[in-house]
């Protein structure tokens, strides 16, 4: 089968032909109908993500397919089953091997292109909002790079849970699609003062922030007393350091947010989670937006996308 893998010693990654594996105890085998790619992945690539295996191996998080085989100890009534799973590892392939107890059956009329796009970007932004920060109705949020993998879908659920949404991307474009997401307000961050529009429009309760750099420096200035910010990643490259003595000063909380780590030590959050926004998609309530949907031999295309910010929501490998 084909493989888009890492590979050692610094080699550029590269779709290889490789064997099909076959499952071990408790996993099952997926015919792989898409994956989702994520920034996590150029890290990898890097060598610079805290889950990065050793190479060589299979890049892609997120997938969705069909059970084609069932290892040891795994029910065979699953074969033919539509899933989704989220493996950190193994999804830009033909087929890949995935823990059964991982898969979530998809809704019937959910294509495997949105299931693909589904699971890390809207279950980030669901712990996040409901599990961290505790968003409440009737609060202000600030979406950083609200037109991304992961801040559009936050733009979605801030609404649907009720807050009034400030939506931060770079150009009208991109403004444009986290408006049409339910965005209240629309901030450029190319040509706009974010502190100083924040602060006239009542300052923030809640910031998502997966940009990090000069823009996060700015939301904190324009938080309310009890305001909390939530750290989920640095897509500008640019850790931003805290002053401490301001967090005391107004009360304000910091919560770092890796929606894998739930996997390891508390599966729960993630189970219960994906259950609510499942239920959402299938009434209707969420529309997972792909910008690209690409074969798998662009994959580096695609990664291309995600590393000069030219796609919007999610970009999709079909294999």
């Amino acid at each position: 089968m084909r493989a888009f893998q890492v590979l050692p010693d610094a080699q550029p990654a590269a779709i290889r032909t490789v064997d099909t594996p076959e499952p071990k105890e408790g996993e099952v085998r997926l015919e792989i109908g898409a994956c989702g790619l994520n920034f996590a992945d150029l890290l990898m690539i890097k060598g610079e993500y805290q889950d990065t295996p050793e190479p060589p191996f299979t890049l892609g998080m997120e997938v969705a397919g069909t059970i084609e085989a069932c290892g040891p100890g795994v029910d065979e009534a699953l074969l033919g089953r539509r899933v989704a799973v989220f493996g950190g590892q193994g999804g830009l392939a033909d087929y890949g091997c995935f823990p059964a107890d991982r898969c979530v059956t998809l809704p019937d009329a959910m294509p495997f292109t949105d299931a693909a796009a589904f699971q890390v970007a809207y279950g980030t932004s669901h712990v996040a909002l409901d599990h961290k920060a505790r968003l409440q109705p009737g609060e202000t949020l600030l979406v950083l790079g609200a037109a991304g993998g992961v801040g559009l879908t936050a733009v979605e659920i801030g609404k649907q849970m009720g807050a009034t949404v400030i939506a931060c991307a770079r150009g009208a474009d991109k403004l444009a699609v986290a408006e049409q997401a339910g965005a209240d307000h629309l901030i450029d961050a190319k040509t706009e003062d974010i502190r100083e529009r924040c602060k006239a429009l009542g300052g923030l309760d809640v910031v998502y922030d997966p940009v990090g750099g000069d823009q996060f420096k700015s939301a904190f200035r324009a938080c309310n007393p009890e305001a909390r910010i939530l750290a989920i990643g640095f897509a500008s490259g640019e850790v931003p350091q805290i002053p401490a003595n301001h967090l005391l000063v107004k009360n304000i909380s910091v919560l770092g947010l890796y929606w894998g780590g739930y996997l390891k030590f508390r599966p729960q959050v993630i189970s219960d989670s994906l259950a609510t926004l499942f239920g959402w998609y299938a009434d209707g309530k969420l529309k997972p937006h792909v910008s690209h949907t690409l074969p798998l031999e662009q994959t580096l295309d695609g990664l291309e996308l995600l590393r000069t910010r030219k796609s919007t929501g999610k970009v999709v490998i079909t294999p």
